[in-house]
């Protein structure tokens, strides 16, 4: 069984990637889409949202990244997918999944779902620009506004190139609503011969066996799930083994915080590092009451130096003096 983080534009950057990552049991994760449009986009840009390739492109705790790339071209994507591994990406992953109106509006991911060729000719155009030692993967939705191609792009895609799907069980119209259709994740298995991966709705362990006894697949993506239980996917590759694991404590969790925020403190204007703080603590208010707690009393904060008082944060020693 393997077990990803999934990419999540605006929330799981390398920052987050390389706190979760640490906790544990993750073993590889993707970059937020880098957009390509009708141009080679210069190193920077790749850099930005990828600056683990500047260190053997893995997070600190030697997890592998993938660099997503979304677009429509397949001749434009293909150059900058070869560029991307040029600047030491281990494995290329093309987004046919995400939901954002903006996004789909410059046929950017899920709404490509509508177009099964040109997703065999991006993968065909990709696959064949970069190094063959290289996989190129992909993720995509069930469909745009219904499932009835689903099982077509499945194909076109593995057809094209794809040495692995990603399958996020819900089609764009249905968004991030339950249920995800882990059923269908089993059609998408039976047609296609590269490994499939289950991605939605997966916020236990109990989640994940359900998944795996409707979907019929050991891999899976996970995204809110981890991003609201660090340690969930330690539990659930326990869980595996046969074994079962004290959940995280909320106690645990203050130096991952302390961790987060220093880095976010460091690598981000003062006048967003507070909000992206805030971003992740609010998603935790779903299993730590003790987030909740926080929450509130961080909400209205926007200075940096504020927020490490009320967070009880010593910074010279980088670290939570006691926790909440």
């Amino acid at each position: 069984m393997q077990i990803a983080l999934a990419p999540m534009e605006g929330l799981v950057d390398d920052i987050l990637r390389d706190v979760l990552t640490r906790v544990g049991a993750v073993d590889w994760c993707v970059t937020e889409f880098i957009r390509v449009s009708d141009r080679l986009l210069p190193a920077s840009s790749f850099l930005k949202l990828a600056s683990e390739l500047e260190h053997g492109a893995a997070t600190r705790a030697g997890t592998p990244l993938r660099v997503q790339l979304l677009g429509s071209d397949p001749l434009c994507l293909a150059d900058n997918a070869a560029f991307a591994c040029s600047l030491g990406a281990p494995a290329i992953d093309l987004n046919f999944g995400c939901p954002a109106k903006t996004v789909n509006k410059s046929r950017g991911g899920a709404v490509l779902l509508r177009e099964p060729d040109l997703l065999h000719s991006i993968l065909f155009e990709v696959r064949k620009a970069v190094p063959a030692q290289i996989p190129v993967t992909a993720k995509m939705r069930l469909g745009f506004d219904h499932k009835d191609g689903a099982l077509d792009c499945a194909r076109a895609l593995v057809d094209g190139g794809a040495a692995q799907l990603v399958v996020h069980a819900r089609t764009k119209v249905e968004g991030y609503k339950p249920p995800a259709h882990w059923e269908w994740v089993a059609k998408v298995r039976d047609v296609v011969n590269v490994p499939v991966f289950a991605n939605g709705d997966i916020w236990s362990v109990e989640d994940w066996r359900r998944c795996r006894e409707v979907s019929g697949v050991e891999d899976i993506m996970l995204g809110r799930g981890l991003v609201c239980r660090p340690d969930l996917a330690r539990q659930i590759a326990a869980a595996k083994a046969g074994a079962l694991l004290e959940p995280l404590s909320w106690e645990d969790l203050q130096p991952i915080l302390a961790d987060f925020w220093m880095q976010a403190r460091r690598k981000m204007s003062p006048r967003y590092a507070p909000g992206r703080f805030k971003q992740w603590l609010s998603l935790l208010t779903r299993n730590y009451p003790q987030a909740v707690t926080l929450f509130a009393q961080v909400r209205r904060e926007n200075g940096c130096d504020r927020l490490d008082a009320l967070l009880g944060l010593d910074v010279n020693a980088q670290g939570f003096k006691a926790a909440v």
